[in-house]
């Protein structure tokens, strides 16, 4: 990753490392609109996704979405954003209505939906995409005249057909729509609920976004062994530019109150299952985004320290921890 100017989406922001040569390529742009999980509200997961120089973008997740834009902007994430002269919109209603294409949800918690629940009087007409537990979740919770009025094409009418909740087929790749980039969506465990994986690739650059998961052997799953299987020939081939995933808790959480989330421990153990099927050094440098780290209210040390401590000291794979804050821009 390295600091960006003179275009969007990612411009000049402090960064954590470089990317090694082995991982310079095209890639993309990314932008956290959301860095955390749990109850610090305004700030909740979702980054915004392009292919490098491309400004035409979905988001992986929306807990946040007007209030990330607007810390984005405050950063400098969207100074080359031109607004046309007869454009009703901000700069960040422009981004908002203009170049995020679409969504991607990888389960209906209220922290990676929030964002799209309360823009949508204002939103543009665009794609929900999830898998099809997920958009039936959307419709049925939110989009249905009780909890919010339905923005949606199908369900209780009117129905304000505002957007398309797309349905996802685990496994097969779909392009997404008004971008240069696909998807394909892999199921996950989180807790009892059917989370998601996105492979968003554009070209042979392929970049891996989470959802809430569970470890395996937790969830009594072989779901992240799957994903890894499917995605290791990308790994290996130096394609996987940056994989973006959870860490809910430190090392101190036991495994019975995980409610399916990770910690520093599994996320290890589980990237190490990725290398055994990659090969020895194939995640070496590679960029690990932390996200859905839970704020807390307590004194002391925030969990993002000590959780970025944690995976520091038990990095035996080579891999780059990132630690992103909201509105931070990278290239991967």
């Amino acid at each position: 990753m390295r600091p960006m100017s003179g275009r969007f989406p990612a411009v000049a922001i402090t960064v954590l490392s470089t990317l090694s040569a082995a991982n310079a390529g095209v890639g993309f742009d990314v932008v956290v609109l959301g860095a955390r999980g749990g109850i610090e509200d305004g700030n909740l997961s979702a980054f915004m996704v392009a292919p490098a120089g491309d400004n035409r973008a979905v988001t992986c997740d929306a807990g946040s979405l007007v209030n990330g834009l607007r810390v984005a902007d405050a950063k400098g994430a969207f100074d080359a954003v031109e607004v046309p002269a007869d454009s009703p919109y901000t700069r960040i209603g422009y981004v908002l209505t203009e170049t995020i294409k679409g969504y991607l949800v990888s389960h209906a918690h209220m922290d990676h939906v929030a964002g799209i629940v309360i823009a949508s009087p204002d939103d543009s007409k665009k794609p929900i995409y999830g898998l099809p537990s997920v958009t039936a979740a959307i419709q049925d919770t939110y989009f249905n005249w009780q909890a919010w009025p339905n923005f949606a094409f199908g369900g209780k009418a009117p129905q304000l057909k505002k957007y398309a909740l797309t349905d996802l087929t685990p496994g097969e790749q779909r392009m997404l729509d008004g971008t240069a980039m696909e998807v394909t969506a892999f199921p996950l465990s989180h807790g009892g609920t059917e989370s998601t994986a996105f492979l968003i690739e554009s070209g042979d650059d392929a970049l891996l976004c989470f959802g809430d998961t569970g470890p395996d052997e937790v969830e009594k799953s072989t779901r992240m062994r799957d994903l890894w299987a499917a995605v290791a020939k990308r790994a290996k081939a130096g394609h996987l530019k940056a994989i973006i995933i959870e860490v809910s808790y430190t090392n101190a959480q036991p495994d019975e109150y995980l409610f399916g989330h990770l910690t520093p421990e599994w996320l290890q153990k589980s990237l190490a299952e990725l290398e055994a099927l990659a090969g020895a050094g194939s995640l070496k440098d590679l960029p690990i985004i932390v996200s859905h780290v839970k704020y807390s209210l307590k004194k002391g040390m925030q969990p993002t320290e000590a959780i970025l401590g944690e995976l520091e000291a038990g990095n035996t794979l080579g891999v780059r921890y990132i630690m992103p804050e909201q509105g931070m821009s990278f290239r991967f």
